[in-house]
């Protein structure tokens, strides 16, 4: 796929510097052994003017521009979620490998071509899906592993938090079909990850959506009723329209040998942890619980240090183009099943 680099430091550049590229930055600090932020790009001049104060990095208002001069190996896309695709293909065409926050795209088609342009560049398309790496949730996927549960019967996913009008203002492509998506689609897209990278892959969904209250396009409020392959069944609930704040992110496993809920405010407390056989991972259910003001976790440093070992060939990534393709198919075949009202299965096509 490409030359490993082992010989300086992994170089990045950052396009989009809103609301979640701080946590981009922090972690390419954490590593400032091995990696560097070179440049930064964004539209919108004080927003490049404040990040290029904060990081040092050279500033661009413009992509293409960026890309003629950057001597970075990976580019990060942190803008609405409807550029990526674009955005990702021109990197990918520049030899650029690139990160893309969540969701990789609005549409399915769009996941394909992201996919395929940087298959066919020759680069890496990494997603963020950093949730993964909570240490909660880390432990949650070593129990599945080890079959501790036994035939799992029901998983239930709650989203409830909030989001006030005075959100999806701050900017004119919050909450809108093609630059956005919804609650499931842009808040809740780390649980929907969730479905499928622990419990398995889905045979079908129904969903129902609604716009209750945000004066938006698309949905503040949910529900899935889940199938999977396996035999078990399960629903997901989100909502964007909590009173007062962000009330809870969780999972609830209930199986043949055991019974897990994760919760919190984002899967950031194990609230029940009982299975019929003890194992020594037991012992580290409490240690495991963090504290978190932020629903993003903890978890951005530990994908970024994933990202370093993959170019410099130490580790195979941890979410590429493809795993991400897995959590935009359940996204997009809730939207069809909402506005069909009808079951959809999967695969949706391949």
């Amino acid at each position: 796929m490409h030359t490993p680099i082992i010989d300086r430091k992994i170089r990045f550049a950052l396009v989009g510097c809103g609301r979640i590229s701080k946590n981009h930055f922090d972690s390419i600090k954490q590593l400032s052994a091995q990696a560097e932020l070179v440049d930064i790009c964004d539209i919108d001049p004080v927003a490049l003017k404040a990040a290029a104060k904060q990081t040092g990095a050279n500033p661009h208002l413009n992509l293409h521009a960026m890309l003629a001069t950057t001597t970075a190996d990976i580019v990060i896309l942190t803008t609405p979620s409807g550029l990526h695709a674009d955005q990702a293909v021109i990197c990918a065409a520049a030899g650029k490998h690139v990160i893309t926050e969540k969701p990789m795209a609005t549409r399915w088609e769009d996941g394909k071509r992201m996919v395929r342009a940087c298959d066919e560049a020759g680069v890496r398309l990494f997603v963020v899906k950093q949730n993964r790496r909570n240490a909660t949730l880390q432990l949650l996927k070593k129990a599945l592993e080890k079959q501790r549960f036994g035939k799992i019967y029901m998983v239930n996913v709650n989203v409830f938090w909030t989001r006030p009008q005075s959100y999806y203002d701050q900017g004119g492509w919050r909450g809108k079909w093609e630059s956005d998506g919804g609650a499931f689609m842009n808040q809740a897209s780390h649980y929907v990850d969730l479905l499928q990278w622990l419990i398995g892959p889905l045979e079908s969904l129904h969903a129902y959506t609604a716009t209750l209250e945000r004066k938006i396009d698309a949905e503040d409020t949910g529900v899935l009723s889940l199938k999977w392959r396996s035999g078990a069944m399960g629903s997901m609930n989100v909502t964007m329209l909590t009173y007062p704040k962000n009330f809870e992110g969780s999972i609830t496993i209930l199986g043949e040998k055991g019974t897990v809920r994760v919760g919190g405010v984002a899967v950031n407390e194990i609230q029940h942890w009982e299975f019929a056989e003890p194992d020594p991972e037991d012992a580290k259910t409490h240690d495991s619980n963090y504290q978190t003001t932020s629903v993003y976790g903890l978890g951005h440093p530990m994908y970024y240090e994933n990202v370093v070992k993959v170019m410099r060939g130490e580790a195979a990534p941890e979410t590429d183009g493809r795993a991400g393709l897995q959590s935009l198919e359940v996204l997009i075949a809730t939207y069809l099943s909402a506005r069909d009202g009808k079951r959809v299965g999967f695969p949706l096509d391949y």
